[in-house]
């Protein structure tokens, strides 16, 4: 099964967009799914409740982080995951992806969860 299509499978199926787009690559990460589910666990319903950043984009960074960190920066990296995301989002904030204020979505959950996939696998070559 593709990488982006199990992602949305695990969110289906419990896990909130940054548990399943962090297990997506446990493989890739070399940890154990329970342990991934744990990092991404506060961050359902983008952090914050809906308030502040897509889950689905944190885990993506966070993926950013564990495959390429090696005591420097990467900040130039993560803003270009970050803008990515948000080119094929259309936003990043949960709140304004879901159109909680405008009644308008920009993008669904299932397609944010694929779309930082694809973003951050781009990125690392995976």
């Amino acid at each position: 099964m593709e990488r982006k299509e199990l992602a949305v499978e695990l969110k289906h199926n419990g896990y909130n967009c940054a548990q399943a787009v962090l297990c997506a690559f446990k493989d890739e990460l070399g940890m154990n799914e329970d342990t991934l589910k744990k990092m991404g666990a506060g961050f359902g319903v983008g952090m914050g409740t809906l308030e502040s950043t897509c889950g689905a984009l944190c885990a993506a960074q966070m993926v950013l982080g564990i495959k390429e960190y090696e005591g420097k920066p990467i900040l130039r990296d993560a803003a270009e995951v970050l803008k990515n995301f948000e080119d094929k989002c259309g936003a990043t904030i949960c709140k304004d992806l879901k159109g909680r204020d405008t009644g308008v979505v920009v993008c669904e959950c299932d397609d944010c969860v694929r779309n930082a996939v694809e973003v951050i696998g781009d990125k690392l070559g995976l």
